[in-house]
């Protein structure tokens, strides 16, 4: 069969996208109609433009995230590697002079090379990802509404966290919860809903309020996951979803424990060794055909051991085996055994979350047993 021809200028010209292209030296050598369009310009003005006169008024409300993308191209041309960022600008409202509108812009820069291996032009794509943003910041405004505000769960110290990743256009769907069970017991969940924005924070508040109230009728972890498991199947958005959840009873010192597909919680020994509770892992929520009775196991501990529940933020990189994210963690509790429960949790996110911050959002629950 023979290929088609294909017309890369005219696959240019109709990406659906805002893209151009630069010299190394920063002159337009091309742009495609959408980058035209958002620009205002016509061909003949842009082309052969020279990409620093942009900035006529070092002044100006666009000044400051012009410069940031000069920058953000000389260190691709430079380096060879790709660049992704997002601009904050202001632009004056016309309807209304002197009030400004908050505006933000997703910029990918990338490298095209030439047959000698050097960087010959630089793609340069710009997308308006303003309501994203929006959406985003009401979808974490809701999603922290519904998570429940740190306080004292019974007689003994708990230290929550929850934090948002890091460049993500839209919040996920991580949550926690703690419940009092009454006499000297708790129950203790984390869990993490496929997708992300307001669906997902929307499906993340109903799963974790149907939890809470489960945990308060039922005899144990297992139980309650069925009983969520039941309501998630009517719910939108809800399958997938993975939860741990354990219930601590402190007159019998037993941790009683069941995961919906979920990454084990951490038993931080006395003695500074730390054990994974992985014995009773079932799939998450709605992925199998039918329900069916989920996996408990139960865990002795003694008074002074430290439990932490958290999700997959937490431990998980692209590209590495969960079992190295385990190990990190262990080796993190193990450390700062001798802190107190905040200072330990600010300490693993500080351990663990990359220096940038994650990718993912990240839910964390730790208890003094």
């Amino acid at each position: 069969m023979t290929e088609p021809e294909i017309d890369y200028a005219a696959v240019f010209q109709a990406f659906p996208g805002a893209v151009a292209l630069l010299t190394p030296q920063l002159v337009y050598a091309d742009a495609n109609e959408e980058f035209l369009r958002i620009r205002g310009s016509a061909r003949e003005q842009v082309v052969g433009h020279y990409l620093p006169d942009d900035v006529p008024d070092p002044s100006a409300p666009t000044a400051a995230a012009l410069r940031n993308i000069q920058t953000s191209l000389r260190r691709v041309a430079e380096t060879g590697e790709p660049a992704m960022a997002l601009e904050r600008y202001d632009v004056e409202e016309f309807a209304r002079p002197e009030v400004w509108d908050e505006r933000y812009l997703s910029l990918i820069n990338v490298p095209v090379f030439g047959s000698d291996g050097r960087v010959a032009l630089l793609l340069h794509r710009v997308e308006d990802v303003t309501e994203l943003i929006r959406a985003r910041e009401v979808a974490l405004s809701l999603q922290e509404a519904m998570l429940p505000a740190p306080r004292p769960v019974g007689r003994h110290g708990t230290a929550v966290r929850y934090r948002p990743a890091v460049g993500a256009l839209e919040v996920g769907g991580d949550w926690y919860d703690l419940v009092d069970l009454g006499g000297d017991r708790i129950a203790v969940a984390v869990g993490d809903v496929v997708g992300h924005g307001l669906s997902a924070a929307g499906v993340m508040g109903q799963l974790r309020s149907a939890l809470s109230a489960a945990s308060r009728v039922v005899g144990g972890p297992a139980g309650a996951l069925e009983v969520l498991e039941l309501y998630a199947r009517s719910i939108a958005g809800a399958e997938n979803t993975t939860v741990a959840k354990a219930f601590i009873d402190w007159d019998t010192h037993t941790i009683t424990y069941s995961s919906a597909g979920h990454p084990p919680p951490a038993l931080l020994q006395m003695d500074g060794t730390v054990d994974f509770l992985d014995r009773a892992t079932d799939p998450p929520l709605g992925a199998r055909p039918e329900h069916a009775p989920r996996l408990q196991a139960s865990e002795p501990f003694t008074e002074g051991a430290v439990l932490v529940l958290y999700t997959d933020g937490l431990i998980e990189r692209r590209r590495e085996d969960i079992d190295t994210g385990l190990a990190r963690l262990a080796g993190s509790l193990a450390r700062h055994q001798a802190a107190d429960l905040e200072t330990q949790a600010d300490a693993l996110l500080a351990d663990l979350l990359p220096p940038g911050g994650a990718t993912d959002d990240t839910a964390l629950v730790i208890v003094r047993l």
